[in-house]
């Protein structure tokens, strides 16, 4: 073909051109044909036309027509501000702004709101729980809701109330926290949504919520953006004059500079997700405030530094940054509930049990269970009311205390584990305990998948394990899958694997070979696939840990230990070599035979064949002939007696053919073994060799 033709588009006479060609010579001149407009709504799919389309456009303008209608309920009384609820129920302390403002804003505006939790340990804890509800609270009616992980900021550590700083913790640790508590999270904002339908709230297109990491935004943020942007604009005398700064520098052991930028960095935060989420609102602890303030007063000077006058975003009361704080949480002794002080209440079930958590609540006393009900549950006032009037009624009941517990179970754990273990609880702790209440305490263990249900963020197993070395040296990731419990079996391992089912901690979109490993600010996944075995290496972390995943919530948090400390600990681990069960049951066989062979030879001794030669042993030959017999025997494998037809339909068993056989020669090597000591009881022990 000549290269004018090209050019027109279309063959000269009598050119050849093969049929691919051709067809796209022919859909080339059909989308010439097409108008405009066709081609337009063509190109407006997915998620521009969702953003921009006409659908989307008149869904906005009815969620903000339902707002103006909502907020003129509030102004004349007909329905309740969630600025008045928050009083209500005991959730402010302190605020950045005033309090009039911040109703205001909130009854007029959709805002956002955020709680940020730096991953300083594995898991949260009931102190995390607090500043959490009231955010809970804004999603279950029409905010947006953020919950903040600082992979980042936890690398610097918060200096707020500390007069030693806090010891330096190594990458992988944070990344292993993180990993851990986002996926807490996660189930947390699923138990949010059950608790909001058990109280009449139906989830519309507008409830929006997610769980970020700030490491995203701080991995790719120069630092002479945040210089320019908030460094000039920035006083030191005001950052010093905080309470907390001065007696870390005067009673302490000094403030290092990256502690004193910690504030900055949780301004910038709170800036970013401002102009990308609209989160316009921070809630936090109670020794939270100065950090609050500080990121206020920093978020407008950044909003006023932006060097493009076209994108200048606007101030005023609807458009700048407001916080407050939720009160102190302590115990009976007036302590700190936090990790430092040794007395968490942690809301990972492994570390602290359901059953722990529901008992800790029932203790509370009398004094306070009315204000915990307010803080830690989603019922409505008059229930709480009513609630303490029949406790009132009868205080050795507790019955406000088990409501409590109940909710906060619900809330941390779901609704049919909090069913479990106050069944539980009740049966042990009660004072009627018949024989059903005991059996369903004994039996109410939960919490784990069997297998034949999915695993949901409730029923997923332990997330933290070990494995030795070896199985990563080795680096063939379809045993690695089946080590770690993800896959039932090599064979499925290697399936999984194939259609890439299953999920490692990595640099998403990199080859295997040349892959970088998960960043350790930030959770990153990409699939598993087949890859040679010394590219495993690459995704392990910190040459420590691996994360995989196998859907949405079955997760594993890998710590590698050394051969010698797997092996002194004497646990094994699913495919380890020589541990397999049809090696077992071999080794168990075996051993019974010798012992069934040993006890002939003895008997053989004692009675010496007709009274000669009593201390005669047996040959080998004569051995070899006698362990014969038993693996004749043994070759018929579970076909005896026991497999006689009586007429009834017998399922097959789902074990393997080789386990069965094993199993059914152990079972009657234990019978002649049994025979045999019969024999020996009522004969004396005078039994003759038969051979």
């Amino acid at each position: 073909m000549s290269l004018p033709a090209v050019v027109r588009g279309c063959p000269s006479p009598g050119a050849e051109i093969c049929r691919r060609c051709a067809r796209q010579l022919i859909l080339t001149q059909q989308r010439r044909r097409q108008p405009v407009q066709a081609q337009q709504r063509r190109q407006m799919t997915g998620k521009a036309f969702a953003k921009y389309g006409p659908k989307y456009t008149a869904k906005i303008k009815e969620a903000d027509d339902e707002w103006k209608e909502r907020a003129l309920k509030i102004e004349a009384g007909d329905a309740k501000a969630m600025w008045d609820v928050f009083e209500e129920r005991g959730y402010v302390k302190d605020v950045a702004g005033t309090r009039e403002d911040i109703r205001k804003l909130l009854t007029e505006k959709r805002i956002g709101a955020y709680v940020g939790i730096d991953p300083t340990a594995p898991s949260l804890h009931v102190g995390h729980l607090l500043p959490l509800m009231p955010l809970f609270w804004m999603y279950m009616n029409g905010y947006r809701a953020v919950t903040l992980i600082g992979g980042a900021t936890a690398k610097i550590g918060d200096p707020t109330d500390r007069l030693k700083s806090r010891d330096e913790m190594k990458n992988a640790v944070v990344a292993m926290n993180m990993v851990k508590i986002h996926f807490q999270l996660k189930k947390l904002w699923t138990n949010v949504e059950e608790q909001a339908r058990r109280y009449g709230y139906v989830k519309t297109w507008a409830w929006r919520r997610g769980v970020l990491q700030n490491g995203h935004w701080w991995n790719k943020l120069p630092l002479l953006e945040v210089l320019q942007r908030l460094g000039a604009g920035l006083r030191i005398g005001p950052m010093l004059s905080r309470d907390s700064v001065k007696r870390k520098l005067t009673q302490g052991d000094g403030m290092s500079f990256a502690e004193f930028t910690y504030p900055l960095m949780q301004a910038w935060d709170w800036w970013h997700m401002y102009v990308q989420q609209g989160v316009q609102m921070q809630i936090g602890g109670s020794d939270q405030y100065g950090n609050i303030v500080t990121g206020a007063d920093a978020f407008k000077i950044i909003r006023a530094s932006e060097p493009n006058p076209a994108q200048q975003l606007p101030s005023g009361l609807m458009h700048d940054p407001v916080g407050f704080t939720v009160p102190l949480l302590t115990d009976s002794a007036g302590a700190k509930f936090g990790k430092s002080a040794g007395n968490a209440i942690w809301l990972d079930k492994f570390r602290t049990a359901s059953f722990d958590l529901y008992g800790y609540f029932v203790r509370r006393p009398d004094a306070d269970v009315e204000h915990l009900l307010r803080l830690f549950t989603f019922m409505p006032l008059e229930h709480i009311t009513g609630i303490m009037a029949e406790h009132t009624a009868d205080p050795s009941k507790r019955v406000a205390q088990h409501a409590l517990a109940y909710e906060v179970v619900a809330l941390v754990h779901g609704t049919a584990e909090a069913n479990e273990t106050r069944d539980r609880h009740l049966a042990t702790y009660g004072k009627k305990q018949d024989g059903a209440s005991l059996e369903a305490a004994a039996a109410g263990q939960g919490g784990a998948p069997d297998g034949k249900h999915p695993v949901t963020l409730n029923t997923a197993p332990k997330a933290d394990i070990q494995l030795p070395r070896s199985l990563f040296e080795a680096g063939k990731v379809a045993r690695i899958l089946y080590a770690a419990g993800l896959v039932g079996s090599v064979s499925e391992g290697n399936r999984v694997a194939i259609q890439k089912g299953a999920y490692v901690g990595a640099s998403p979109g990199q080859a295997a070979h040349v892959n970088k490993g998960m960043p350790l600010t930030q959770l990153d996944f990409t699939p598993v696939h087949l890859w040679y075995p010394e590219d495993t290496k690459n995704f392990i972390i910190d040459d420590k840990y691996m994360v995989l995943r196998r859907g949405q919530h079955n997760l594993r948090v890998i710590e590698i230990v050394s051969d010698e400390e797997w092996a002194d600990s004497g646990r094994t681990y699913p495919g380890q070599p020589y541990t397999g069960k049809v090696r077992q049951l071999r080794e168990q066989l075996k051993s019974l035979r010798e012992d069934l062979a040993e006890d002939e030879q003895k008997s053989a001794s004692k009675a010496g064949y007709g009274g000669k030669n009593k201390d005669r042993r047996l040959t080998g030959t004569e051995k070899q002939a006698f362990m014969a017999t038993f693996e004749a025997d043994g070759a018929d494998g579970a076909d005896g007696a026991d497999s006689a037809d009586d007429g009834r339909l017998v399922f097959p068993d789902e074990k393997p053919a080789q386990v069965r056989s094993l199993e059914a020669d152990i079972k009657r090597e234990r019978a002649r073994q049994s025979e045999k000591a019969r024999r020996n009881g009522g004969n004396g022990g005078n039994d003759t060799a038969s051979f």
